[in-house]
């Protein structure tokens, strides 16, 4: 195994966060623990070194050559994490030093020299536990901080989703949590999107089954029901800012479905009235609009029923 496999496998099992587990913060690793190819892991060494050197080592050992413009990212996406677990000081020589200093130096915290230089021998699951004990997961510290400032929305099965904030994921937890909870309770969640990840939770088989191309994922609604009882489809689009159920996106929804035998039903959710207005001139026919502001009723644009009496 090469030094830098070595140092990703490191940066992993210390609890670095995936946005670390790369190549930058590999050659980093190595950098700061002077540690070249053929070198041993025990033979590291403590020493202070800043941005400018650790690239020059990268290029001359590991024959990986950074442009000088990416000192900020070695520095915001590498140095600041290894700072925040405890695997780097800043400063170490003089603490007092200001902290855009184009003196800045890093180099190996105690605690992290222990660890990593038993790394391939049999000290290190002890050590490597013993660092964590001491300081802590930063991928587990993340994800605690992720959770505390997420929006949460628990589905019928019990699973919880931590949604990335903002207006268009609030309302989305919204059409799970009381669309869903008064106009079709005994649907299942097939797909629930995220701004940050499209994916985070998809029913990709049952999808499959109901024919919703497995290659076209990216290009679902925002929220998809499935009542099996009834055999109906809700395919709900969340929108703040854009993306009604437009006669464009009915069309495109539709060719996509061509394979699909299930009944659907189209719908545009809106956080609150004057959001459907400045949309409404956009919302396809034979479609409904449901507002989270007032969430016992929808708009109902034409279709079947034409109108009905009220007693």
């Amino acid at each position: 195994m090469s030094k830098v496999k070595d140092a990703l496998n490191i940066l992993s099992e210390l609890g670095l966060p995936k946005a670390q587990q790369n190549n930058r913060s590999a050659f980093t690793l190595l950098a700061l623990a002077d540690l070249k190819e053929k070198a041993l892991w025990k033979n590291i060494k403590q020493r202070n070194i800043g941005i400018h050197f650790i690239m020059i080592f990268i290029s001359k050992n590991y024959k990986f050559k950074y442009a000088e413009n990416s000192r900020e990212t070695i520095r915001r996406q590498t140095l600041h994490q290894f700072e925040q677990c405890g695997i780097v000081i800043r400063n170490a020589d003089d603490p007092s030093r200001v902290t855009n200093s184009a003196k800045n130096v890093y180099c190996l915290s105690d605690d992290a020299m222990a660890a990593i230089s038993s790394y391939k021998s049999g000290n290190w699951a002890k050590e490597r536990n013993i660092f964590i004990k001491k300081r802590g997961k930063l991928s587990d510290k993340y994800s605690a901080r992720k959770k505390k400032f997420s929006i949460t929305t628990v589905l019928p099965d019990g699973k919880e989703i931590y949604l990335s904030p903002g207006k268009h994921n609030d309302l989305e937890q919204s059409i799970v949590n009381n669309f869903r909870r008064i106009f079709c309770p005994n649907t299942d969640v097939l797909y629930f999107g995220d701004t940050a990840d499209k994916m985070i939770h998809i029913e990709a088989e049952m999808l499959k089954k109901l024919g919703f191309p497995a290659t076209q994922h990216d290009k679902l609604p925002d929220v998809i029901l499935f009542d099996k009882t009834k055999n109906v489809l809700f395919l709900v689009e969340a929108v703040t800012s854009h993306g009604p159920v437009s006669a464009k996106r009915f069309e495109e929804l539709e060719a996509m479905l061509t394979n699909c035998k299930v009944k659907r039903i189209y719908i545009s959710a809106f956080p609150d009235f004057n959001t459907y207005k400045k949309h409404s001139a956009n919302i396809a026919w034979e479609t409904e609009v449901w507002l989270k502001d007032n969430p016992e009723h929808m708009i109902h644009l034409n279709g079947e029923k034409f109108y009905t009496i009220y007693e």
